[in-house]
């Protein structure tokens, strides 16, 4: 689609009239008539509050005219899975589990590479292959080029440590000792817990990126234990397979 055709869609599928759009993004009525008629396009401070406004991406409010690719970790990227700054706005140049609320979250690469290899078997990659692959894919990626000048020199490293200690020191009774946390999309993890009051919650959000592993039980049989956290709270639960049958274990404030 041509980008008068994008805004359009997006602002009749949001129920805005013009008028609407227009006073949202600080631009006259007379200013929209034009994008949709295709007589212009909005300017960039215009792409970047459409962008808030809508959820997407400048690059698909441009009609989509390049693939945009993980620069960390190379997935390729749609609206859904862009990670996002600070302020909440998105960064085309990242995925939600490599970069969220401004931070990066991998600092090694062969750490990186580990947690995608599994993802790539599912694809027909055996572990050699998917390896060698990301081995020479990635540091030809922006952030690896650039990672000195990008990094934050170990800081959110140490947070997961910190976290990783604080989560062991609960001391569950048939989970095994937490080594790493990885980030997690919250669409992937947000299970529904059975309350005691009969009906079952979600406590994440699904937009949201949060660390978390998942742990075989030491009791065995074929229940894991599952591990999210941020600088919020810890959240431990069990589940079966596919997270089916999930039952909350501690919910904690930090």
């Amino acid at each position: 689609m041509n980008t008068k055709d994008v805004i359009y869609e997006l602002r009749t599928r949001n129920g805005m009239s013009q008028d609407e759009l227009a006073e949202k993004i600080f631009v006259t009525r007379q200013a929209v008539s034009r994008w949709e008629n295709g007589d212009t396009v909005p300017n960039t401070e215009a792409l970047k509050l459409l962008s808030n406004l809508f959820n997407v991406s400048i690059n698909t409010l441009l009609g989509s005219p390049r693939q945009l690719i993980c620069q960390c970790c190379g997935m390729p990227l749609d609206d859904t899975i862009i990670g996002t700054d600070k302020d909440g706005a998105l960064n085309e140049n990242y995925c939600k589990w490599c970069y969220a609320d401004g931070q990066y979250t991998y600092s090694d690469m062969d750490e990186l590479i580990n947690v995608c290899i599994p993802h790539m078997a599912k694809e027909g990659f055996t572990e050699e292959q998917a390896r060698a692959y990301m081995k020479e894919k990635l540091p030809q990626l922006d952030y690896w080029k650039r990672y000195e000048q990008l990094s934050d020199n170990g800081e959110f490293e140490v947070f997961k440590k910190q976290l990783i200690d604080e989560i062991n020191n609960l001391n569950i009774d048939g989970m095994p000792k937490l080594e790493k946390l990885n980030a997690l999309v919250g669409s992937f993890v947000n299970l529904a817990y059975p309350l005691p009051s009969g009906i079952s919650a979600k406590f994440l959000d699904d937009n949201t990126t949060y660390l978390g592993n998942q742990l075989e039980s030491r009791f065995g049989g074929d229940r894991c234990f599952g591990v999210l956290a941020n600088m919020d709270f810890i959240l431990v639960c069990t589940y079966e397979a596919e997270g089916k049958n999930p039952e909350l274990v501690l919910y904690k404030k930090r």
